[in-house]
């Protein structure tokens, strides 16, 4: 094992908030959430609202539980949903939307590129019928950015065509955006351009934008109105929950940091391919490498003191706000001085 301190690219996940999102948290304004709703909360609900083109908005303690009230919302037990194979909806949320939410998944291929079906292929999943022994669908799950496609972009025209294709089937629409945010700033257009048309949206600040914890709901207001009390149904209502806004606040505010994160994922990629990785040219902050083998390559990564995680068969390498680029030019020297 190596002393050198290690480089932790598993996922933006593992950032730390800094000194000015702590001191915000200190001094935030705070009120029972449940019974008054904290003022700080309402002010971080009312700002997403805002971004994502929608009326109204929910702060929920995990992108997990945010898709889930959706679901649970959208669904009746037994009705079939339609999402992008590999979603984290379908893959990464241990069969809630099945358990808890009673929706049956299928899951569409990337017919249209990575992590994106056509429209046609939603329009062929809803071809009419009404026979009793049938499968009622009702619902079409987007993800944007496509985490296990490796962070793939939706653009807005393919998603005014899938969100068309959904509506004239009689679908509603949830958009997994967990990372809408990644997806806004590499297309240069401003998050709402990116929900049109959708019934309700979950984007996280504790990945790329840093905040330690909380995603938010948005959606109608007859929709977050329900929301808030399936959250509380479930466990998350919170109290003096201004203490976790005030982090979201700031996170807000550094949107447009990501392009870093961006470039010095750009800059990964490039390094591993000179090394002779097989690697998948990023398209926001997720690198995805194809190896022989993943797990003695996590090993030999892990013993120069990188660490990442296997995604889809591949080695998954997330860029953040807590890498610098000279981490990223230290992990290209530690890889090629292992020659891993």
């Amino acid at each position: 094992m190596t002393n050198t301190a290690p480089i932790d690219l598993r996922s933006d996940t593992v950032t730390r908030p800094d000194e000015h999102m702590l001191a915000a948290m200190a001094a935030a304004e705070v009120g029972d959430d449940v019974l008054d709703h904290d003022p700080t909360m309402r002010a971080l609900e009312e700002r997403v609202a805002h971004l994502l083109g929608t009326a109204a908005a929910l702060w929920v303690p995990s992108g997990s539980m945010g898709n889930l009230i959706s679901l649970m919302l959208h669904l009746q037990r037994g009705d079939r949903f339609l999402a992008p194979r590999g979603a984290h909806v379908l893959a990464y949320e241990f069969g809630s939307a099945a358990w808890l939410a009673g929706g049956m998944p299928q899951p569409l291929d990337w017919d249209a590129g990575p992590g994106r079906p056509k429209a046609a292929t939603v329009r062929a999943q809803c071809d009419g019928s009404t026979g009793y022994d049938t499968l009622r669908t009702t619902l079409l799950c987007l993800e944007n950015t496509h985490n296990g496609a490796g962070g793939a972009v939706t653009p807005p025209h393919e998603h005014a065509q899938l969100a068309a294709a959904a509506r004239d089937s009689g679908l509603r629409i949830h958009l997994d955006g967990a990372r809408i945010w990644n997806a806004s700033v590499a297309l240069g257009l401003p998050p709402a351009a990116l929900t049109v048309g959708v019934d309700s949206v979950q984007t996280c600040l504790s990945k790329g934008l840093g905040a330690p914890v909380g995603s938010v709901i948005a959606g109608g207001a007859d929709f977050i109105r329900e929301a808030r009390r399936v959250r509380r149904m479930i466990g998350g209502g919170v109290r003096q929950g201004g203490v976790l806004a005030a982090a979201g606040l700031v996170a807000l505010d550094r949107i447009d940091a990501l392009a870093e994160d961006h470039a010095n994922a750009r800059l990964l990629a490039a390094g591993l391919a000179e090394h002779g990785w097989e690697v998948t040219p990023p398209q926001t902050n997720i690198v995805l490498a194809a190896v022989p083998d993943v797990g003695v390559t996590l090993q030999r990564l892990s013993a120069v003191g990188v660490r990442a995680v296997a995604m889809s068969g591949q080695i998954r390498f997330v860029t953040h706000r807590d890498v610098s680029r000279a981490d990223i030019e230290e992990t290209l020297r530690r890889i090629g001085e292992a020659r891993i």
